[in-house]
């Protein structure tokens, strides 16, 4: 049985997000049921299946974060909370 699609918000609402430079902050929710990119409050909040385990959870959110703002992962550097919950991302 194939997984469902990520549950996305409208990539210009998340380009609004992002400060003059380039950075962007997320709360992450690991381990989730379903992938899903939410702005709530004027935060982005992003749920991946990923067990924070060896980084996979972060790599998922670059991942998630990318196909919704249409670039390559390589394109989004995690800059600060490689073990926090609240992460802090630069598009570039």
């Amino acid at each position: 049985m194939a997984r469902p699609k990520a549950d996305l918000p409208d990539p210009a609402a998340l380009r609004a997000l992002i400060d003059s430079e380039g950075r962007l902050a997320v709360r992450v929710t690991p381990g989730a049921r379903v992938e899903a990119l939410a702005i709530e409050d004027g935060r982005v909040i992003a749920k991946v299946r990923a067990k924070p385990q060896d980084g996979a959870a972060n790599t998922a959110v670059i991942a998630l974060l990318a196909q919704a703002l249409g670039c390559a992962p390589s394109r989004i550097t995690l800059l600060r909370g490689a073990t926090s919950r609240e992460k802090l991302v630069r598009v570039g």
